[in-house]
């Protein structure tokens, strides 16, 4: 096993127990499965992955092609929940309408389902908050094909609005839908920045939870990759840099652990969180 090059604190035997399996690094969008480190008793679970879950979806067509409108109570081409490539382009093309104002993450969520609604009120369609042939037909009629920069802008990403869990005490409050992580303090956000997470094959698990111990300088001892300024909150999982994400962006995912792309914010991060401080991962 590596050993640890910076303690912030003495561990424990439940503590030790946890870091022999500090099971991040990372690994390509189409990775297969790795184990993940195991949850215990009383803690939050990993929720079920949201993927999309329509293999015979259609790729996006192009802005104008003709396209059948849907029968009666067919299965919407998008809609809550979902994730894919089509949802990112979906979600670039209301951001041109400026119906949106995050960045495009390819996750169908509350924001994308309010933007939709508001386009169908708009045109005369049915405010479902799904898209159908018909929306999506008329949402590429206004708008034009995302440019790469469009798809996956290089800037940072919005922060979504705090769990309520996150208003009160010192928190890192972790934002799935978003992709941010805000530090804060009694309600107000100190300091933000982009996040990724594990793959669908090993999430990144949601819940309450606070930080366990903190690491400067560590290595993955499943994967032996760097985790460097590591803040571990649930077993393996820990927020930590990732030379992977900084490099690779969202093309890539971790096996659990959220992954930040800015070291020189992390790094004044790491040295403001505290052990014992809350940790909010939530949708």
């Amino acid at each position: 096993m590596h050993r640890q090059k910076a303690f912030i604190r003495t561990l424990g035997l439940a503590a030790a127990v946890a870091f022999a399996a500090t099971a991040c690094g990372p690994q390509g969008a189409g990775a297969g499965p790795a184990a993940p480190s195991a949850p215990a008793g009383g803690s939050p679970s990993a929720s079920p992955s949201k993927q999309d879950d329509k293999p015979g979806s259609p790729s996006p067509s192009a802005p104008g092609s003709p396209s059948a409108p849907a029968a009666p109570g067919a299965k919407p081409l998008m809609a809550n929940g979902d994730e894919s490539e089509q949802v990112r382009e979906l979600q670039a093309r209301l951001r041109q309408l400026k119906l949106v104002s995050t960045a495009p993450t390819a996750f169908y969520g509350s924001k994308t389902t309010a933007a939709v609604k508001t386009f169908q009120s708009q045109h005369g369609l049915s405010a479902t908050g799904s898209v159908d042939e018909a929306t999506w037909q008329k949402v590429q009629g206004l708008t034009k094909k995302p440019t790469d920069d469009e798809l996956r802008p290089p800037t940072t990403n919005e922060v979504d609005a705090p769990d309520p869990r996150c208003m009160q005490g010192r928190v890192m409050c972790i934002s799935k839908e978003s992709r941010t992580l805000a530090w804060m303090i009694d309600g107000k956000v100190v300091s933000t920045m982009d996040v990724r997470f594990g793959s669908e094959n090993t999430p990144t698990r949601e819940g309450l939870f606070q930080v366990e111990w903190k690491a400067k300088e560590w290595t993955s001892t499943i994967y032996h990759t760097s985790m460097p300024y590591s803040m571990f909150f649930s077993q393996g999982q820990a927020v930590h840099y990732s030379s992977d994400f900084a490099a690779r962006g969202y093309d890539g995912a971790s096996h659990g652990c959220v992954n930040v792309r800015d070291k020189k914010k992390l790094s004044e991060l790491f040295d403001q969180v505290k052990v014992g401080d809350k940790v909010v991962v939530y949708w």
